[in-house]
């Protein structure tokens, strides 16, 4: 049985183009911000940015791929990048030894402190600067709608394997 596809309508389809493209034009800004003025890319810094905001700024490596929304293989390929750079340890779990935590160091903490301002000022700039509170208000709410239905889809699959975090 064949069903016919439910097309975008023109509003629709201007509203999605225009997502494509600033998602993409936004992502190359802030990237050529960072590497330009912090010598990082925007993912490692985004990694850094979740370790500082957690207590003790520790996190087992599963919870931070979930997070940042990648890989296990991918994950560990950034923290070993950071950690050579003297910005994060990884170390076995006392409480899971199957587990191991990253932890951010003193120096990755000075190293946010650095980039922080001119990475929010980028983000400020192009983002926020251009919106009203409203369509401020709005865009936080379009986008926990969309990752609500994105999460509430994954788990009606069942199929946790097929979540980024979860595949290695």
């Amino acid at each position: 049985m064949t069903t016919t596809p439910r097309w975008l309508d023109a509003e629709e389809r201007r509203a999605w183009l225009a997502y494509v493209e600033f998602s993409t034009l936004l992502s190359d800004h802030l990237s050529r911000q960072l590497r330009r003025d912090a010598g990082m890319t925007h993912s490692d810094y985004i990694l850094l940015a979740h370790l500082s905001s957690v207590p003790q700024a520790t996190l087992t490596m599963s919870e931070l791929a979930e997070r940042l929304k990648i890989t296990r293989s991918r994950l560990t390929h950034a923290a070993t990048r950071l950690q050579e750079a003297g910005y994060l340890d990884r170390y076995e779990d006392p409480e899971n030894r199957r587990s191991q935590l990253a932890a951010l160091t003193a120096q990755g903490r000075e190293f946010l402190e650095r980039a922080a301002p001119g990475h929010v000022e980028a983000v400020r700039r192009a983002v926020f600067d251009v919106l009203t509170r409203e369509q401020v208000r709005q865009f936080a709410e379009i986008g926990e709608a969309i990752n609500a239905a994105l999460h509430r889809e994954e788990d009606a699959q069942g199929d946790q394997e097929a979540l980024p975090w979860r595949r290695r």
